[in-house]
């Protein structure tokens, strides 16, 4: 059977296919589709944003507090004789002293190792550089604090103060700084609010009737006396010396504007554990050396110069107390007369004990000299200055 030509071109153009009606009524389906896809899509992206807002204000009111907690809890450690535990208190700046940091490898009494932190930023704020605190009109120190002759408080002094933020077009917003002595404040956190009603800072004292709240309208409160424990350190003067723990209380904001802003608040009691206790002497009377380092400038073998140092056991830990943790070296260059922080720290526990000080320079004069530290913890009389002059 033959085909014809055309008859199979009638029938290719009648082939079935869409109408204009029916593709007018698939874009109108897919178009309500795609714009129930697109609000859905919209309300996604809102809902993300609103959550990264959330979360960025909840992440300032965490850091900044579990920042206060982590310094406030220190307070009062390793302080030395009549070293105040706390100096100032007020509602917006806190101020106290603590072994926070050391730069000395086997410290057992900081809190903190940090090797690369300056000498002035891990020891007792120096009366010559003394200052007005933030947020005060007080100030310290008008003393200084020493560990024993020569060797001043390992417990530097650290300040936590809220001030208004210069550097957002708000007016009500405040900003989080660290101070360490008379270092240049360090920025903590930013985008910090009031809570109204409340103070940024809110302290408990250990009273006759427990622990009680000091009234805000008696802040600030401040250690005027110099000498924390002297006869002149009682009655309501001492009042900063009651402080057992502190209510910080912050709000935060996400710092967007209009109805993109996101707040939330927090507050938390810190206690500060190592408040009101006395150096007490339970290890025994104040270590006894009874030895001094010998000293040897030798060379190495790739020609530089360095000090062997070498000591026995001091008498309380060959015999007596029996009470010593550590030995602390200490070390100068001549002519100075400031120890400063301790060159090295050697635990305890050795029939003898030696080091060896490569990190000298040509041409000058070193002077070592020897301590030793119980576990009150108190530090032993230091042995004489032993000079080590680098050709």
């Amino acid at each position: 059977m033959r085909y014809h030509p055309t008859r199979l071109m009638d029938r290719r153009s009648v082939a079935p296919g869409f109408t204009v009606v029916e593709l007018l009524v698939a874009l109108l389906v897919f178009g309500i589709v795609m714009t129930a896809g697109l609000s859905f899509l919209q309300v996604q992206t809102r809902s993300f944003r609103i959550g990264l807002d959330n979360m960025s204000t909840l992440q300032t009111l965490r850091y900044a507090v579990g920042t206060l907690e982590e310094n406030i809890q220190t307070a009062g450690t390793h302080v030395a004789s009549g070293q105040p535990e706390i100096v100032h208190a007020g509602p917006d700046v806190l101020v106290f002293n603590a072994d926070y940091a050391t730069r000395t490898a086997d410290d057992p009494f900081a809190v903190f190792y940090d090797p690369d932190l300056e000498d002035r930023q891990v020891r007792s704020w120096d009366k010559t550089a003394s200052a007005t605190l933030p947020r005060s009109s007080f100030s310290y120190p008008d003393s200084n604090y020493w560990e024993a002759v020569g060797v001043p408080s390992a417990a530097e002094t650290l300040i936590l103060f809220f001030a208004s933020d210069t550097a957002t077009d708000r007016s009500d917003d405040y900003a989080l700084y660290r101070q360490v002595n008379a270092e240049p404040p360090q920025l903590v956190a930013r985008n910090i609010l009031a809570t109204p009603g409340h103070p940024f800072f809110r302290y408990y004292r250990d009273s006759e009737t427990g622990v009680d709240s000091i009234p805000d309208g008696d802040l600030p409160i401040s250690h005027t006396v110099p000498l924390h424990g002297s006869a002149a350190d009682t009655g309501a003067v001492a009042l900063v010396d009651s402080i057992r723990a502190v209510r910080v209380t912050l709000s935060a904001t996400n710092g967007a504007p209009g109805d993109r802003e996101r707040t939330a608040m927090l507050s938390r009691i810190i206690r500060m554990p190592n408040m009101g206790f006395a150096a007490l002497e339970t290890c025994g009377s104040r270590p006894i050396l009874g030895v001094s380092p010998s000293v040897n400038v030798v060379t190495l073998p790739g020609g530089e110069p360095a000090v062997d140092l070498s000591w026995g056991q001091s008498t309380d830990e060959d015999g007596g107390e029996d009470d010593v943790v550590r030995y602390v070296l200490f070390r100068r260059e001549a002519p100075s007369t400031d120890w400063g922080e301790p060159y090295l720290s050697i635990p305890a526990g050795q029939n003898s004990y030696s080091y060896q000080d490569a990190n000298v320079t040509p041409g000058t004069t070193y002077q070592y000299a020897l301590a030793v530290q119980d576990c009150t913890p108190t530090l032993s009389r230091m042995s004489g200055a032993v000079d080590a002059i680098i050709p």
